[in-house]
């Protein structure tokens, strides 16, 4: 079954604003989701003129989105072998983007650096697996639209305790849940109790973190739960998950403190998530357990 890439997609949506758009996770031999021998679904998705009407005036002139992406973060967001921006995010926001009659245009941008340009107003919103939390919402607004919670993992055979860490060093990816809240928390409990801290190992990439894992140069990993598993499906036995799945959470694409976009995004979201079409996306890219009810703004 061939597959629709993102640029023959944005060709799409370029040539007509209302044509119904096929989305289906992109895949190589060794990225993208995992080959189940089921076949990809075709996620057929059109413009709604009445959510396009909530659009800013701005948005709707121009006629893109900007948004920002950090890289690699498989399978959210990361490149397929010909550069490609791809994954579970880029799909979803390029389906909200076609119900809001817009064009996506991605920019890769280094993770913390993506809530600043939304302030500054050189990005319209942020795709890239952002979970919400009070310390973002001071700053930004959020659209919820998926949920995630933090899953540890190790190397094949190395059984970490994730809840009795001391000592060990972790991976993690810099500015993530797992770099501010759930390493530093889990460290201080075992400086509480007497024993050692845990030696917290910052990567710029996700990437950097599981390959750490893989060969030994790291006990451990934290990140978010659809981004261990998928590591350790690539690891080719490498890898494995250790502990349960802890602190689910909401991921949101961040904007701009009061923008109107937010109800534009709500709205598409909500209408994907009614017509199917987001647990279509979802399944595509092996990431169906996180799906949620209702997309919400959270300010």
């Amino acid at each position: 079954m061939s597959l629709t890439s993102r640029r023959g997609l944005r060709a799409i949506l370029a040539s007509t604003a209302t044509a119904a758009l096929v989305l289906t996770g992109c895949t190589t031999n060794t990225e993208g989701p995992e080959d189940t021998g089921e076949p990809r679904q075709e996620v057929t998705v059109e413009t709604d003129d009445e959510i396009a009407a909530l659009v800013p005036a701005d948005l709707r002139e121009r006629g893109t989105i900007v948004i920002g992406t950090n890289t690699p973060y498989a399978p959210n967001e990361f490149k397929d072998e010909s550069g490609e921006i791809v994954g579970f995010d880029i799909d979803v926001m390029d389906a909200v983007a076609t119900v809001m009659g817009l064009e996506a245009e991605f920019r890769e941008s280094d993770f913390e650096k993506i809530i600043p340009a939304i302030e500054g107003g050189t990005m319209d919103l942020g795709a890239s697996s952002f979970t919400v939390n009070d310390e973002r919402l001071e700053t930004v607004d959020f659209v919820t639209y998926f949920e995630a919670g933090i899953q540890w993992a190790s190397a094949a055979g190395n059984e970490v305790d994730p809840d009795d860490a001391c000592g060990l060093r972790v991976a993690v990816q810099r500015t993530t849940i797992s770099d501010q809240e759930d390493v530093p928390a889990r460290s201080e409990a075992c400086v509480a109790a007497g024993k050692p801290e845990i030696i917290k190992v910052q990567f710029d990439t996700q990437d950097e973190a599981s390959t750490a894992v893989a060969l030994g140069k790291a006990d451990a990993m934290s990140a978010d739960s659809p981004i261990s598993a998928y590591a350790v499906k690539q690891s080719d036995g490498k890898m494995q998950l250790v502990g349960d799945v802890f602190d689910s959470a909401p991921y949101g694409w961040p904007v701009r403190k009061g923008s109107e976009l937010s109800a534009a995004l709500e709205a598409a979201a909500n209408k994907l998530i009614e017509s199917g079409a987001f647990e279509q996306i979802a399944t595509n890219w092996g990431v169906e357990n996180g799906l949620i009810s209702q997309a919400e703004i959270r300010e």
